[in-house]
């Protein structure tokens, strides 16, 4: 595949079906956002992206306003949810770049997140490039996403 034909073949919006992380050493499975997590991609054509995951069944803070949660609630609301935006873009026909703008884990604020594509059909996977440390081992990450449908 082409950069230009993987650009236009990830335009638009995409649910995350699941997110894998296997260990390196002993190929042991982890889901960090649970065994059904929520989430959505979007890609745009000008050229924008933006990425949001979650586990799902987070609970609701005491009071109504965000800005009145305890540290806890603050905490695991964090802990359980990852979402970046920015622009992106293909550098290959296999790889697409995130160049994060703004991100809830403010590490990867201003930088760059290279994923491995691979399509097929209705299904984008979206890979780790390398081993990265993952609930306490190396791990290998893969998220996989499933096109949004027009109504």
């Amino acid at each position: 595949m082409t950069p230009a034909e993987l650009r236009s073949a990830l335009i638009g919006t995409w649910r995350l079906v699941s997110y894998e992380a296997t260990a390196v050493d002993d190929g042991a499975v982890v889901r960090p956002y649970g065994e059904h997590p929520v989430g959505i991609i979007m890609y745009s054509a000008d050229g924008c992206m933006s990425a949001q995951i979650a586990k799902p069944g987070r609970p609701s803070f005491d009071e109504e306003r965000q800005e009145y949660g305890r540290q806890e609630e603050l905490a695991d609301a964090a802990r359980n949810y990852l979402a970046h935006t920015g622009r992106f873009r293909i550098p290959d026909g296999g790889t697409v770049v995130h160049e994060v703008i703004l991100s809830l884990f403010p590490n990867w604020m201003r930088g760059a997140q290279l994923r491995v594509a691979h399509l097929g059909g209705s299904t984008l996977q979206l890979a780790l490039p390398a081993a990265v440390s993952i609930h306490g081992k190396q791990r290998t990450g893969v998220l996989t996403w499933e096109r949004v449908q027009a109504d």
